[in-house]
């Protein structure tokens, strides 16, 4: 069983934190009942927590906490600067907060956040302002070859602050692919050698590939996953290549979310479905897999999860793992929690909102 002691949901309609009294979770409170909550954020250094809404007609909104959750402060959602572009002639303007980051323990305040059209922000006052990190907006593909998926536009929804030097930095752009700095953000470089991309006429280009979710592993933090359109890769020299460990006979291959073992580098889990216009479980069965060899083999796991006429599917931080209890929430409202590795799941509820994101936090 794992050691955290809440668990922040990011809902369709509100922010739903639990609370574990023993080996029970039980909800302990809502906030924004009844708007869209797209993703919850912690930073453990001044336990503030962030709450990203989408409000379709008014647009994103950026909320803080400085009392868990009691009380909460909006603040100045980021901005793009007059006169910046998606496309020619297109406006850039903020349409989706996708990913949160602090900047590191030796960086008091600083804070990344991600953005549709793939704008990275970052703060330096603990997100009274933000400021658009010109090196990676600037750069002389995006316009051309940075595009949507399942969005209308390129979207950054995974930034890794590498915990050994605050300055090494990833993110993951979809569609675009994986883009690393060593320099905290003044110069970027593309980290996708051995991705694929079977959409694209190249499905070897640089740029242009579409990670779904990106994560590190804290204690090793060079051993890289990702969940991708196109499979499951792994990297062990931090990013420097890219390995497909997808399954060829087995279902783990297309999803979006990934979770990695917080010490093991080699231990990581997916929740698969079936890609392009279908986005069902395999076989309307849910399943979550697991690797425990840097994916040169899997394992599927189904005790407790419905293995016929499943809808679930798992958006990418919608899975979280703390030591051996995991967690996911699905796009039918569904909650799963495991206590042994992922090996069988109890429901903590069929009854939720659409869920966006799922965080274990003390």
């Amino acid at each position: 069983m794992g050691s955290k002691k809440q668990l922040l949901l990011g809902t369709r309609k509100g922010l739903v934190t639990y609370h574990r009294n023993g080996a029970r979770w039980k909800v302990d409170n809502v906030s924004f009942m009844g708007q869209p909550v797209s993703l919850t954020y912690v930073d453990q250094r001044s336990n503030t927590w962030w709450a990203c809404l989408d409000h379709g007609h008014w647009g994103c909104k950026l909320h803080r906490s400085l009392d868990e959750g009691k009380s909460w402060a909006e603040v100045s959602a980021p901005k793009y600067p007059d006169g910046e572009e998606v496309k020619d002639g297109v406006t850039a303007s903020v349409r989706y907060l996708w990913a949160m980051a602090h900047g590191g323990t030796d960086r008091a305040g600083q804070l990344w956040l991600g953005t549709e059209p793939g704008g990275l922000f970052a703060s330096q006052n603990n997100g009274d302002s933000f400021d658009l990190n010109r090196a990676l907006w600037d750069r002389p593909e995006r316009k051309e070859h940075w595009f949507g998926g399942g969005r209308d536009y390129a979207g950054i929804h995974s930034i890794v602050v590498d915990p050994r030097d605050s300055d090494h930095i990833y993110v993951g752009v979809s569609v675009a692919g994986v883009f690393e700095t060593r320099d905290g953000g003044n110069t970027w470089e593309a980290r996708n050698k051995g991705l694929k991309a079977d959409f694209l006429p190249d499905p070897d280009a640089e740029v242009g590939q579409d990670p779904h979710l990106l994560v590190a592993c804290p204690a090793q933090p060079d051993a890289l996953w990702q969940q991708n359109h196109c499979g499951i890769f792994h990297s062990t020299d931090g990013g420097a290549n890219w390995e497909d460990v997808s399954q060829t006979e087995g279902p783990a291959k297309f999803g979006f979310a990934i979770a990695v073992d917080h010490k093991d580098p080699e231990v990581a889990w997916v929740v698969p479905a079936v890609k392009d216009e279908m986005r069902v479980p395999v076989d309307n069965a849910l399943c979550v897999c697991r690797t425990d060899d840097g994916g040169r083999t899997w394992q599927d796991f189904r005790k407790g999860l419905p293995q016929q006429d499943s809808f679930d599917i798992v958006f990418r931080h919608a899975l979280d793992v703390d030591e051996d209890t995991l967690v996911f929430g699905t796009t039918t409202g569904n909650l799963y929690l495991s206590n042994d590795r992922g090996e069988s799941w109890e429901i903590l509820s069929n009854n939720l909102a659409m869920i966006y994101s799922v965080e274990f936090i003390e």
